[in-house]
């Protein structure tokens, strides 16, 4: 079976995270790849599993070098994929999953890197409103700009190969391992 790249996106809220463990779980031989950023670590994530935490100038002097995949500002932070995570994955023979906002997934479209585009959607965008006000992570203004930002990514939802609604946990991570199945049972010889 040959590795795959899968880009897996949506609006901040949407639950990417959540479907995606329960992915992780359910395929064999499938890794995260772990993204750069330079937002500060929220309570209980470790550096090198969680995100590779950068500084502003590390991450710009990365940029430089090329060595990001895709990059983007979000929030006022910037986060990106270092291209040796998901090089060093795939030459392990490991399909790589990245859980990337829209605009870097667009970039990864740009590059022409073979992957598999896939969105979470939320079932109705209030739901997006309410799932930011839950986590508790994000102050009132914070929330604001990621539900701008967040009615744009719904616009872009038609650009995809495929959109999971992410509207009962149970039933979209099921759809979304059925996808990522299907994709990889296409590889085999």
């Amino acid at each position: 079976m040959a590795s795959k790249v899968f880009v897996i996106t949506g609006p901040s809220g949407v639950g990417k995270g959540t479907l995606i463990k329960e992915l992780l779980k359910e395929v064999p031989n499938l890794e995260l790849s772990i993204s750069a950023t330079t937002r500060s670590p929220r309570e209980g994530e470790v550096n090198g599993r969680d995100y590779h935490f950068l500084t502003p100038e590390e991450f710009e002097q990365r940029k430089e070098e090329d060595d990001f995949l895709e990059f983007a500002t979000y929030s006022g932070n910037r986060y990106g994929t270092l291209r040796s995570e998901v090089e060093r994955r795939l030459a392990a023979g490991h399909s790589v999953v990245l859980e990337i906002e829209v605009q870097g997934a667009q970039q990864v479209r740009a590059a022409e890197l073979d992957s598999v585009q896939i969105f979470i959607a939320p079932p109705d965008p209030a739901v997006l409103r309410k799932r930011l006000t839950g986590r508790g992570t994000d102050s009132q203004e914070a929330i604001d700009e990621r539900l701008k930002v967040a009615e744009q990514e719904l616009a872009a939802q038609g650009d995809f190969n495929y959109r999971v609604v992410n509207d009962e946990i149970g039933r979209a991570a099921a759809e979304l391992v059925a996808v990522i199945r299907r994709e990889l049972d296409s590889t085999t010889e």
